[in-house]
């Protein structure tokens, strides 16, 4: 009962922060309320005893990633972010929500074409050890994930690259 209250804290805290990141105006408050979603979802890890995953995902996104993004606001100059006010427009909105049900709906035929629902109910009483994780996450074989991983840390190395070029140019 405890962690169905626990859950149930958790998703109001990220549902209501992902919200409020994606309408504030301030760009700092988007990334604060982005951070608190970061460690929402790190705290549903740990609800699932996942202690690794839990750890990873605040030092690496809640930490690293939502730092990098403060370090790009901060290197925008005040001038460009004060003149920026965004208007909700008719079209825009009704093409905004038209791509999500869009969305939606390719996930959940995605899911029903592979019958991921009918298999997570299957294993849901398997657990799966955190060595196999681990090797999953870093292993180069097919299905592991190794290279993706060095290509984002390549990404973000460009991104914080091209954000030091951008603040030191001289006009």
């Amino acid at each position: 009962m405890a962690n169905m209250v626990m859950f149930f804290i958790l998703a109001v805290v990220i549902l209501g922060s992902a919200v409020m990141c994606v309408m504030t105006k301030r760009i700092m408050r988007a990334a604060t309320f982005l951070l608190f979603v970061l460690l929402g979802v790190a705290g549903l890890y740990f609800l699932l005893d996942y202690t690794f995953l839990g750890a990873a995902q605040i030092s690496v996104y809640a930490g690293g990633i939502t730092m990098i993004y403060i370090f790009a606001i901060q290197l925008v100059s005040k001038r460009t972010l004060q003149g920026l006010v965004e208007r909700f427009k008719g079209s825009r909105v009704a093409f905004g929500a038209l791509m999500a049900v869009i969305g939606l709906v390719t996930v959940v035929a995605v899911f029903l074409k592979n019958k991921f629902i009918d298999m997570s109910m299957q294993m849901a009483d398997v657990e799966v050890p955190m060595n196999v994780i681990g090797n999953t996450l870093m292993g180069s074989e097919k299905y592991q994930y190794v290279l993706p991983f060095e290509f984002i840390s390549v990404f973000l190395l460009a991104c914080i690259i091209g954000g030091i070029v951008i603040s030191r140019k001289d006009k």
